[in-house]
């Protein structure tokens, strides 16, 4: 049986097809596939703090994480998202386990550098591979908000996909981002194959920009650790996960060993 971590994007969890959620099961029980979801869920972060009218900026793409900022964070993570997309889960008789880098020291952070500029935002440092294990061998699937913890049980906001790439590359197990597109563009074709030569060259020549550049960012960062592969999918499209896993040309995979493109 192998991992498959799945980065789910909190703003698109409400959007997502019931057969995404029936796939997760399909493949845990006809594919011997272990999923391990990592969710975020910015937008929504952004809407609770304009609510209770907590300022929030970003800086280089990260949003700048104060004491009250971080407050927010966590519970529209790790209550609102979270539970959102177990009861989901649940619907479709999975046995997902809703949880936080918080529970069990699952991810162990350090501030990133900067601190003053960032506040509590955290790089990941370790990743508790026998908690994960464990639940898996349960037939649990761990539905997991990006929140760790740190030295004095400081709590620290981690970007989704990063948090996602790190415990891909601790288990060494591909990486599916789920997103609301098909895959990276080019000529407004799906380029179905691509490694980091490619993306290095479409970020250059601005053919990747916008909010992908730290997404093939984050899936090269991910690929140099030790995930196995990475790939970006439309989760609206009915089964396309399951399609993806069967091997047909859905999305983008990439990879660090250079490919030719004759």
């Amino acid at each position: 049986m192998s991992y498959l971590v799945i980065k789910c994007g909190g703003s698109i969890v409400d959007q997502l097809p019931e057969s995404f959620f029936q796939d997760l099961v399909n493949l845990q029980e006809t594919k011997k596939i272990k999923p391990i979801i990592v969710h975020g869920g910015g937008p929504m972060i952004t809407s609770q703090l304009k609510l209770m009218n907590v300022k929030t900026t970003f800086v280089n793409g990260l949003r700048v994480t104060t004491k009250e900022v971080l407050d927010v964070v966590e519970m529209v993570l790790s209550g609102s998202v979270n539970k959102k997309i177990v009861r989901r889960m649940i619907d479709q008789d999975a046995k997902a386990i809703g949880m936080s880098g918080i529970d069990g020291q699952l991810l162990e952070a350090t501030p990133i550098q900067d601190v003053a500029k960032y506040g509590f935002v955290g790089q990941i440092k370790k990743v508790n591979l026998e908690l994960i294990d464990s639940l898996l061998d349960q037939d649990y699937i761990p539905v997991i908000s990006p929140i760790a913890i740190g030295q004095d049980h400081q709590h620290y906001n981690i970007n989704a996909d990063v948090a996602a790439s790190a415990i891909a590359s601790s288990l060494q197990a591909p990486l599916c981002f789920i997103s609301d597109i098909p895959g990276v563009l080019v000529n407004d074709e799906v380029l179905h194959y691509a490694d980091q030569v490619k993306i290095e060259q479409l970020i250059e020549d601005q053919t990747i920009n916008g909010g992908m550049i730290p997404k093939v960012q984050a899936a090269l960062d991910a690929l140099t650790a030790g995930a196995s592969e990475v790939s970006i999918v439309n989760g609206m499209d009915e089964h396309a996960l399951f399609d993806f896993i069967q091997g047909e040309k859905i999305g983008t995979r990439i990879q660090l060993k250079e490919i030719s493109y004759a």
